[in-house]
């Protein structure tokens, strides 16, 4: 029978892979290991007596509109919450520019299927969040990278691949999604004048936004792209659209992210939606508001960034203290990631070999490249999450993953040596 179905499978399927974050998880399970694999907010930040009573409310008042089914585009109080919250950033935004989606994964996926025919190209930073690979994945998309570092995409490298005429750029400005990295100011108003010079638009994903640490805040493209090409009339004309979610400041189990776009696209997501889900959770979309609503979401972020700090600022040390001299990491503002480089030679899955005999797992690093040249310099990376884990959780998994680091280096020098 399975050989029957496969046969009928769409073309579409031929090259689907599954996450290579999801299948380490699985492998990551075991409680003797210490895992720095998953994208994970911690559980402890979870606001679980603020749920209880907005669960209870939302039933003895509301139950019978939660219960049922919704508008496509989504709760119209979370919407009007959500164009009020974002206004702090200079974004401007109205309900209607506003549709709430089963996560921000889902929003890919929409954006997805509303850009992209087969061998389209989209120009994404190497490397790249991986969610957004798989999503545009299905669709036939194909490539284009630009290299990132400490600042962000390399803005001095956008000319040319832009010439080659990508449907679209997918950015991560803030704490990006492997590397931990923040686009640079000046390279966000360079590639908003670039993105507007040959017609490009871009796709602005920021789930981590609200999370820095330390830093001043940067306006978001969105807002550059207003600001600087003089689209005051706010988003009936503009070239970005704008990605966020709740599952890094309220609960990822929520599963509720958002786009902000101009009125004809959030028209024509609102059709793609419908064929998709018909609406996100009804139930989900009224508990997050009243979870969020009377200033409660600003509070908690701030318990948040101060948790996640701390944790960002051990794994700096523990990294200072353990790892040989060898390897080097970024130093993530904000977000829950940082990228650590491998020295010449080494090979991130050998090392993930190592590290689970350890009992320590990480995501190697050639998972976040789309190609194009790029995937032999991603087997030298790996990705780490700071947010999960305790401070001790973090101090011991950072030595145990030195211990697979050294061994492989020694192993490594004795190759040379012979």
């Amino acid at each position: 029978m399975s050989t029957a179905w496969k046969s009928r499978y769409a073309l579409r399927t031929k090259n689907l892979k599954s996450s290579a974050i999801r299948e380490l998880l699985k492998i990551t399970q075991k409680p003797e290991v210490i895992s720095f694999a998953g994208g994970l907010p911690a559980p402890d930040v979870f606001p679980l007596d603020r749920f209880q009573e907005a669960c209870k409310r939302v039933l003895e008042v509301n139950g019978h509109q939660a219960l049922q089914y919704s508008a496509t585009e989504g709760y119209e109080p979370l919407r009007e919450m959500i164009a009020r919250h974002i206004a702090r950033y200079g974004i401007k935004a109205k309900p209607e520019n506003v549709l709430i989606t089963s996560g921000s994964q889902q929003a890919l996926d929409l954006i997805g299927k509303l850009l992209i025919n087969p061998g389209d190209r989209v120009l994404v930073e190497a490397p790249t969040y991986l969610g957004a690979l798989q999503a545009f994945n299905v669709y036939g998309a194909e490539y284009i990278s630009v290299e990132s570092d400490q600042d962000g995409l390399r803005t001095e490298f956008l000319e040319d691949p832009l010439r080659m005429g990508p449907k679209f750029m997918y950015v991560l400005p803030n704490f990006q999604n492997p590397g931990g990295t923040t686009l640079s100011e000046g390279r966000r108003h360079q590639l908003v004048l670039l993105a507007d010079k040959y017609g490009i638009p871009i796709v602005e994903d920021d789930p981590y936004g609200q999370l820095r640490y330390e830093g001043e805040h940067l306006p978001p493209l969105v807002v550059i792209d207003r600001e600087n090409l003089r689209r005051d009339d706010g988003y009936s004309i503009g070239n970005v659209l704008y990605l966020s979610t709740f599952s890094k400041t309220l609960a990822p189990g929520l599963r509720l992210g958002w786009i902000v776009a101009p009125p004809d696209v959030i028209a024509k997501l609102v059709q793609l939606k419908q064929g998709a889900d018909l609406h996100t959770s009804t139930f989900a979309q009224i508990v997050a508001y009243e979870v969020a609503k009377d200033n409660f979401l600003d509070d908690h972020v701030k318990l948040i960034r101060k948790v996640y700090r701390e944790r960002r600022d051990v794994m700096l040390e523990a990294l200072k203290k353990h790892f040989p001299p060898e390897v080097t990491w970024t130093h993530p503002q904000g977000g829950l990631f940082l990228w650590a480089t491998l020295p010449e030679g080494m090979d991130c899955h050998k090392l993930f070999d190592a590290a689970l005999k350890e009992n320590v797992a990480f995501v190697p690093g050639d998972s976040f490249y789309a190609g194009n040249g790029f995937a032999q310099e991603g087997s030298r990376h790996m990705r780490l999450n700071f947010s999960y884990g305790h401070p001790d959780q973090i101090r011991e998994g950072i030595r145990r993953l030195a211990v697979a680091i050294k061994a492989q280096l020694r192993e490594l020098r004795s190759v040379y040596a012979g």
